[in-house]
């Protein structure tokens, strides 16, 4: 029998507590210390734990879109197209600073399906606008 066990893409920053709390206005979860030293976070939502933010004094903060550095990895926040404006106001009176949009080496950034962004620590994320409703989407 396999051991239950789940995924989660965790993020490093110098202050773990406020970019959790950041992340779980913006996806309308909870965030709460996974660990008793406050070194880890976990953002959880309707579908369980989404996010993880842990502690990293040493962690640089990203520089992404420069040239030199790639994005390596980001999150994409699945929105109803009929509601991107909305999230896009909810992410920026957050904390999010939107990334002016560039060639990404297929097509050129639409501000109608997908907007970029930093969080408060820099690291990257999208909107992006589906056809479906984000929370069916969850349940599948």
């Amino acid at each position: 029998m396999t051991v239950p066990k789940t995924s989660v893409l965790v993020l490093n920053c110098s202050e773990p507590e406020p970019l959790a709390r950041f992340y779980a206005q913006l996806l309308g979860a909870t965030a709460g210390p996974a660990t008793d030293d406050g070194e880890l976070f976990l953002v959880t939502g309707r579908t369980g734990v989404v996010l993880g933010i842990r502690r990293d004094p040493q962690r640089p903060t990203p520089s992404w879109p420069l040239p030199e550095d790639s994005q390596q990895v980001h999150l994409r926040i699945l929105v109803a197209a009929d509601a991107l404006d909305e999230a896009e106001r909810e992410a920026v009176a957050l904390g999010a600073r939107p990334v002016a949009a560039e060639e990404d080496g297929t097509r050129l950034d639409n501000r109608t399906t997908l907007r970029r962004y930093s969080d408060p620590a820099g690291h990257s994320f999208v909107l992006a606008a589906v056809r479906e409703d984000p929370a069916r989407l969850s349940r599948t």
